[in-house]
């Protein structure tokens, strides 16, 4: 009984999750003066699918977020929850915010962000943990401007950058520039869990 009423609470937890996003979405795309179609157009995305990200029906991918966000000249964070009290400076393991993604298959999925740095205004790195579940990954490619720096807190993952494929343990870090094409996937018999730095922020 525990168990289906967690299950409830989760699912609750991310339909309104895509709720608070859609209506964001909408927001700032109103805010910038653009329709949906002339969103989609220049982000690379299906307008149908965009209608049901700001409908609330589905979560967007990782490198779907990326290009609407860069369209709209805004956070990532801002989209999911709001801003982060401007006196907070320590940020306690279970209180932290989490970013839950697309799951479908053939995009981002089995992919959740736990924020270290939560968003707000005026911060020149970004922090999260990239938790990947078994055969989770980021999806197609992600470019962006910015440096990014990460640390496999545990698993083994595949970093591909520009096609090249880099298998990294446990212990294993890398630094690259953002506007090389990246993705990431799990290619290890458990979880993995990567801690990354981004500057300047994204999410």
């Amino acid at each position: 009984m525990k168990r289906e009423k967690s299950q409830g609470s989760q699912r609750d937890s991310l339909s309104d999750t895509k709720k608070s996003l859609g209506v964001r979405l909408r927001l700032a795309r109103q805010m910038k003066g653009l329709t949906l179609k002339e969103l989609a157009e220049s982000s690379g995305c299906s307008e149908s699918l965009l209608s049901k990200v700001e409908n609330g029906k589905v979560l967007p991918s990782l490198p779907m977020i990326h290009r609407v966000v860069q369209v709209l000249e805004t956070n990532i964070s801002w989209l999911f929850d709001e801003p982060a009290d401007d006196e907070s400076v320590i940020f306690r393991k279970g209180t932290r915010p989490f970013i839950t993604l697309d799951r479908h298959k053939g995009t981002s999925r089995g992919l959740m962000l736990e924020r270290i740095i939560p968003y707000k205004d005026g911060h020149l790195l970004q922090c999260n943990i990239h938790h990947l579940e078994l055969g989770g990954q980021s999806g197609e490619t992600i470019t962006h401007e910015g440096e990014e720096v990460g640390y496999v807190l545990t698993g083994t993952v595949e970093l591909t950058l520009n096609g090249d494929a880099f298998r990294l343990e446990t212990g294993d870090g890398f630094c690259f520039r953002s506007n090389i094409p990246h993705s990431y996937r799990n290619i290890g018999d458990d979880a993995a869990s990567i801690l990354w730095v981004c500057t300047p922020p994204t999410f």
